[in-house]
């Protein structure tokens, strides 16, 4: 999909579950797409970990590359790599419709926001669990996606941390209303509700997905609990 189609294909599904593929059963990757695929995923959610920016490896492009050829559902890579201006071409070309970085891991954001958006994908700055809201200030105005950690990046099955409220709520006030926030770590029918209230679009889920018998079924019960906190709150598009 191009950027804008990208965005209005998220902004039309919000609440958008996205499942973290960290989770899935990477013996059975063609199954497993095929399960989200009927499970009406609408995003991908692509952990890429480098074992130097955090302390664990997953995969690469090569593997995204494999998976596009399987599924229509866009891609968001989640770089959670060293130097992720070094790289990003390999996962534009491997058929990523989105890239998000971490703040912490570029020295150059702004021009690493606007290669994305230049090779007509969303573009999307992460941030760590320790990293203020005010570190990623001078860059909002060139994202088209923040995503929020809501728990350290590396590893799956963390707990949510609660701090992550408030910098969800401090950022929907900064954001455009056209700007998606993610929030991803510790995602459950425990805590999507406040993190929806706060103000996210996006909700990566590993385990509430994957550690279900009914894809299907996790991914409604959680968008149906989205759904209910932004009604309650009316915080979406503030």
């Amino acid at each position: 999909m191009s950027r804008q189609t990208t965005l209005e294909h998220l902004s039309r599904c919000a609440p958008v579950i996205a499942p973290s593929m960290l989770k899935c059963d990477f013996g059975n990757l063609h199954r497993e797409v095929e399960l989200l695929e009927a499970a009406g995923a609408e995003l991908l959610h692509l952990d890429v970990m480098d074992g130097h920016f955090v302390p664990n490896l997953s995969y690469g492009p090569m593997v995204i590359r494999s998976l596009r050829r399987l599924t229509k559902i866009p891609f968001d890579a989640h770089l959670m790599i060293s130097e992720p201006e070094r790289y990003l071409d390999e996962y534009l070309d491997a058929g990523c419709d989105a890239v998000t970085f971490h703040v912490e891991a570029s020295s150059n954001p702004v021009e690493l926001l606007r290669r994305i958006r230049e090779a007509d994908a969303v573009a999307g700055l992460a941030l760590n669990p320790g990293t203020s809201v005010e570190t990623v200030e001078p860059f909002l105005g060139e994202c088209d996606l923040v995503l929020v950690m809501s728990v350290e990046p590396g590893f799956g099955g963390q707990s949510f941390i609660p701090a992550s409220i408030d910098k969800l709520e401090r950022l929907r006030k900064m954001l455009p209303a056209d700007v998606l926030l993610s929030v991803d770590g510790g995602i459950g029918s425990e805590t999507i509700e406040e993190t929806a209230a706060a103000g996210a679009d996006v909700f990566v889920a590993g385990s509430a997905i994957f550690d279900q018998p009914d894809y299907g079924l996790a991914i409604k019960e959680l968008t149906e609990l989205a759904n209910r906190a932004t009604c309650s709150s009316g915080s979406r598009n503030q």
